[in-house]
């Protein structure tokens, strides 16, 4: 009877009792479960590296949320290997953050990207937020592409393993078992963790996180046939308070109340429980997913006995071998479109970029796919793939965003304008399908203004207009504006405040190609006003009277010009601020018609600038800029209103104030001017940069006709800078100096520049 009890003991112990109870077959049918968890998830990878090496062969996988997504991945023929090498190189915060390249941005969407920090919905005069922080866009590509080698199958039994996952119906909290359907769609429903992603929409259904009802579907699995179950638990039990640091742990609190207890029966169930260390880990801490994955497979070593048991029962055959490899290459036969009401195939083809014959990558089609997020014109972006007929269709499935009027909001500060606070209304669809209206009120030290209407037409001429008020104030040496103003004898003056004083009208045409070249041409207007009160105390015999003003101001320029124009511009940075790879140019010609004459000077003249320069990356955190840029007037006119002025730091200065280290804002004057620019940008940490700028140039008037624009430079300047790209924008902080003038500066600058 002793022996008996032992041996009894001895076959609890090695998990051979529990192994027995299969029934009448030699070869047991093994079931995977996998629960969800978010990042935790990841530490399924560590777990099947170690079920494989164990030799364990896996008949059935069901998961839910980020099991789902390990487990389609495996089931349809990834091996544990192939999924770490794929998931340590995933850049997770670019997936959940939807962030779009500025590729996929046309010009007016690139300025919108990086002059807010804030969009809102606004509808019915009430301001919302968004139903989730990200639509999951970025995400959805990605299984596409990793999953496009079973797109084909539509019936998950049918899969290199069979498989299922778990979603919930958000509109009255069913259980929905997905077994069928496109496999990516069905993934990414069972992962729409509420608040972090929209629901998903399937079969007229919308889908939510299956971690609501179902976390760890060990009965589906079971229904699927499996005698044995091998369960990788990577749910936490109830946090106490320093825990809940966001809303998406607050959220999985609630839903843990009752996960926990019903954890309980079902870790029972289970005949290997692999259950990771993972309590020091959040769901959201992809960042961590070499040392998350590391702690699944430490975990399942622990159960490495009982797996090499399984796999001799199984016979010893192998477990998951290499069965397909993600696709790069595609060829698109047939578009079909479905869900667009206001927007025809052709703008939807076009902004997806396919080619006639149909030869495409599947960057290109991510790309594409992201210039139609990018218009926000889409609440969601589903497509898929399939053969059909021999030919391959591309099924795209949008859902027009409702929302057609945002509210937007900003802050800034630098050294020129000081403290600004911006407010933007944007109403799409005001006049026609294709047209946005945006309005900028800018309040702080100097109040601002500006007001976009534009119809994008894409490749075709497109039609637009512009108002703009632009207002600062500036310490400056006078002798800037000497010409300008004869000083009577006796007076000594050093530095004035200067007021500028900007008032722009804008009808123009434009049209672009593919989202980085764009040629405008219209008519301008500008009432341009220089002046300044620092001359206030000199006496009335002293002042012409036709400058002296009743609010005490004396001007140097109050003149309305009227201006034709062109603009031709290519932008392919990959970030406006800190750019690592991409060309820029820009050029743009005024012809100066009419004026009322302040100064009684006028005469007809045209000004000329361009800018060009590319970006280059010299290792994985390492990148130049380099630039070029120059002016000049051509013309007899003695106008000096729109002459370049080199000196300070920005990235929206207007007219022909021109940035340049080494030297305070509006410093070096003259009609002509040519500039070289270099910057060393050292990403040390991400988002943070280390920078290194130096600048050279020539400037006075004429220098392209005397000359001088190709001699060694008279002026220079350095910098060294810290920028971080922070969620109001960019902050960077410079420290210049030129060895020439033997000035220093120190520039600084919070948020987007407007």
């Amino acid at each position: 009877m002793k022996y008996c009890v032992v041996l009894l003991v001895v076959l609890l112990g090695s998990g051979i009792f529990a192994f027995g109870q299969v029934g009448d077959s030699s070869s047991p049918k093994v079931g995977l479960v996998l629960s969800g968890g978010g990042a935790k998830g990841l530490a399924h990878i560590g777990a099947l590296k170690v079920i494989e090496e164990a030799g364990v062969k896996i008949d059935y996988i069901g998961g839910t949320s980020m099991g789902a997504i390990v487990g389609a991945l495996y089931a349809a023929g990834y091996t544990a290997t192939e999924l770490d090498s794929i998931f340590r190189t995933t850049d997770f915060t670019n997936l959940i953050d939807d962030n779009l390249p500025r590729s996929a941005k046309t010009f007016y969407e690139k300025e919108d990207s990086e002059r807010y920090a804030v969009t809102l919905p606004f509808s019915k005069f009430k301001i919302s937020v968004p139903s989730a922080y990200s639509g999951g866009q970025n995400v959805y590509n990605e299984l596409v592409k990793l999953l496009y080698p079973v797109k084909n199958i539509t019936d998950f039994d049918k899969l290199p393993i069979p498989f299922l996952c778990i979603a919930t119906d958000v509109e009255n909290g069913e259980e929905v078992i997905l077994k069928e359907g496109y496999l990516p769609q069905a993934v990414m429903a069972s992962g729409a963790l509420p608040s972090l992603f929209e629901p998903v929409k399937a079969d007229d259904r919308l889908l939510i996180d299956g971690g609501v009802v179902n976390n760890y579907p060990i009965e589906k699995v079971k229904n699927m046939g499996a005698d044995v179950i091998i369960g990788v638990d990577v749910q936490h039990g109830l946090r106490d308070r320093e825990g809940l640091i966001s809303a998406t742990e607050i959220l999985l609190q609630i839903n843990n109340y009752r996960t926990v207890n019903d954890m309980v029966e079902k870790s029972e169930q289970t005949d290997v429980y692999i259950k990771p260390e993972i309590d020091k880990f959040s769901v959201i801490d992809f960042n961590l997913a070499a040392r998350i994955i590391e702690s699944g497979a430490v975990a399942a070593k622990k159960s490495y006995g009982d797996l090499r048991r399984l796999a001799k029962m199984q016979g010893d055959v192998k477990g998951q071998v290499p069965v397909i490899k993600p696709v790069e290459k595609l060829t698109i036969d047939h578009l079909t479109v479905t869900g667009s009401a206001n927007y025809p195939r052709g703008y939807v083809k076009g902004k997806l970029r396919l080619g006639k014959d149909g030869e495409t990558t599947f960057s290109k089609l991510e790309q594409g796919v992201g210039n139609l997020a990018a218009t926000r014109n889409f609440k969601t972006i589903h497509y898929k793939l399939k053969d059909s007929g021999g030919e391959q269709e591309l099924i795209l499935d949008l859902t027009e965003n409702p929302v057609k009027t945002f509210v937007r909001i900003g802050a800034h500060y630098d050294d020129l304008y000081k403290t600004a606070a911006i407010l933007n209304v944007t109403r799409k669809q005001l006049l026609t399908r294709d047209d946005v209206a945006s309005f900028d009120f800018i309040i702080g030290d100097n109040v601002r203004y500006n007001f976009q209407y534009y119809v994008d037409k894409g490749s075709y001429w497109s039609f637009g207009l512009n108002s703009r008020f632009n207002d600062f104030r500036k310490e400056i040496d006078f002798d800037l504006i000497r010409g300008n103003y004869e000083v009577p004898s006796g007076i000594n003056l050093g530095t004035i405040n200067l007021d500028v004083s900007d008032f722009t009208n804008r009808v123009y045409v434009e049209t672009v190609l593919r989202e980085e070249f764009a040629y405008r041409m219209g008519v301008e207007h500008k009432l341009l006003k220089y002046s300044t009160r620092t001359l206030g105390q000199l006496g009335e015999d002293e002042v012409r009277a036709d400058r002296r003003t009743s609010d005490g101001k004396t001007y140097f320029e109050n003149s309305n010009f009227y201006s034709v124009f062109g603009k031709l511009t290519l932008d392919t940075y990959d970030d406006a601020y800190f750019p690592s790879k991409g060309l820029y140019f820009d050029g743009d010609f005024h012809f100066y018609l009419l004026s009322s004459d302040f100064n009684d000077n006028f005469k007809e003249f045209s000004v000329a600038k361009a800018r060009m320069g590319g970006a280059v990356p010299i290792s994985k955190y390492l990148s130049l800029n380099i630039e070029t840029e120059g002016g000049f007037k051509l013309g007899t006119s003695d106008v000096t209103s729109f002459d370049f002025i080199l000196g300070g730091f920005g990235t929206d200065l207007i007219n022909n104030n021109i940035p340049f280290f080494g030297y305070d804002f509006i410093s070096l004057p003259g009609n002509s001017f040519v500039k070289a620019y270099g910057r060393l940008d050292y990403e040390f940490w991400p988002k943070n940069h280390l920078m290194f700028t130096a600048n050279f140039s020539n400037v006075d008037d004429d220098i392209f006709r005397t000359g001088e624009w190709f001699t060694l430079p008279d002026y220079s300047g350095y910098g060294i800078g810290y920028g971080w790209e922070s969620f109001l924008g960019p902050l960077q902080v410079h420290y210049s100096w030129s060895p020439e003038g033997k000035t220093n500066n120190f520039f600084f600058s919070l948020g987007y520049w407007f």
